[in-house]
């Protein structure tokens, strides 16, 4: 009797695979594969030599990958079948995938994405910029807190990969057509590049590569709020993108309330930065200022911005506020934003002022933001927008 309930109980952990040192099929790993969304060309073709590939294939198989759109190593027919066999067992290749496309009547494009990690991210199409604009994600969400935008209220739930930064715009500029065409990318979409700085860095490698999209570091422009240690990195990057400032202060009393990282990383500290940050000729560093009705858009504010910026190779960016529920800020007059353009310009400042695109379907500034798994305020006021 007690040989028969042994028996019982060998078969019954068998079947549940848990006897040590004997694992059943059904939990048997599966081995391990490589992201190769994650791989530089130089770092794919060192991954290739194992598998008897020569470096040229590694060209041939980002061209496959981000020129051709094709992700399934079956279809890259210029490799060998044996290659692509070994291919297949050594790489994954997850993308993003659309799940929602919205349109503005003023033609600009909102995409919702899914990650492979079920996560999801918001980007734009802004087209006619004057050039086509893919506005592109760092993060899920933002842990920056500032206190006009919406994506800042989801609090941060994780960084992006390098390969999900770069499949945004490799999705997008299939989706679009604009593969065979000159656009510009700007990290202007949920997150602080800056706050994922070695992921976004290596994301503008991979689409910087030629025999990728070919994306050049003056075609793309990174905007912070100003994380100093990663900027002061950002200042010896051999690859340099065009930078933007979000300042939206002139105080450090007021910016500690707007964009609470000027508590650890002040004002006075940051223009300090911007002054010794390399610019190339005929370049300059774009300061962004948005702009709240009886809060920072007086001429005293204008005037106070006019001197710290007066000796910095700048240009001013203006954008109004885009209203939203959730949010206690309120958009000035138009004669109040065009008065504070003048003042600026008055003291010897370029000044733009961003015309709003895509407010109809929530895709302008600041006004990206997904739902988590438990809705944050700031996502609970994105769907009374929806509603409106």
């Amino acid at each position: 009797m007690i040989a028969q309930n042994d028996t019982r109980v060998r078969q019954s952990q068998q079947s549940r695979g848990t006897i040590r040192g004997q694992p059943t099929q059904t939990h048997q790993r599966m081995p391990f594969r490589q992201d190769l969304t994650q791989l530089e060309p130089s770092e794919l073709a060192k991954a290739l030599d194992p598998l008897g590939a020569r470096p040229f294939h590694a060209q041939h198989i980002y061209q496959w990958f981000y020129k051709r759109n094709v992700t399934q190593f079956t279809a890259m027919t210029d490799l060998s079948h044996a290659l692509r066999k070994r291919l297949e067992q050594t790489f994954t290749t997850p993308v993003p995938r659309v799940t929602k496309r919205e349109k503005s009547s003023d033609g600009t494009v909102k995409f919702l994405m899914n990650l492979s990690s079920g996560h999801q991210v918001e980007t734009v199409f802004i087209p006619n910029t004057p050039a086509m604009t893919l506005c592109i994600s760092t993060q899920v969400g933002c842990a920056m807190q500032c206190s006009f935008c919406l994506t800042g209220k989801m609090g941060l739930l994780r960084n992006l990969t390098a390969g999900e930064i770069a499949g945004q715009v490799r999705l997008m500029a299939h989706d679009l057509e604009l593969v065979n065409h000159r656009f510009n990318i700007v990290l202007m979409g949920m997150g602080e590049p800056l706050h994922n700085y070695d992921e976004t860095m290596k994301a503008l490698r991979i689409l910087g590569a030629d025999c990728g999209l070919g994306v050049g570091p003056r075609r793309i422009t990174l905007s912070t709020v100003g994380v100093l240690p990663a900027l002061e990195r950002l200042a010896h990057e051999p690859l340099m993108p065009n930078l933007a400032v979000s300042l939206h202060a002139t105080t450090e009393e007021l910016r500690n309330r707007l964009v609470p990282v000027n508590r650890k990383y002040g004002l006075a500290d940051l223009i300090a930065a911007c002054r010794r940050f390399p610019i190339k000729r005929r370049e300059r560093i774009t300061f962004e200022y948005v702009l709240l009705r009886d809060v920072n858009d007086s001429m005293a504010d204008a005037n106070r911005l006019g001197s710290l910026l007066h000796d910095i190779r700048s240009k001013v960016n203006l954008i109004p506020l885009n209203e939203a529920p959730g949010l206690s800020y309120r958009r000035p007059s138009e004669q109040q934003i065009e008065k504070f353009a003048r003042a600026l310009t008055n003291r010897g400042l370029t000044v733009s002022v961003r015309k709003s695109r895509g407010r109809d379907i929530r895709a302008a500034c600041g006004q990206l933001i997904v739902e988590g798994a438990r809705p944050s305020p700031g996502q609970r006021a994105a769907t009374l927008i929806d509603r409106l």
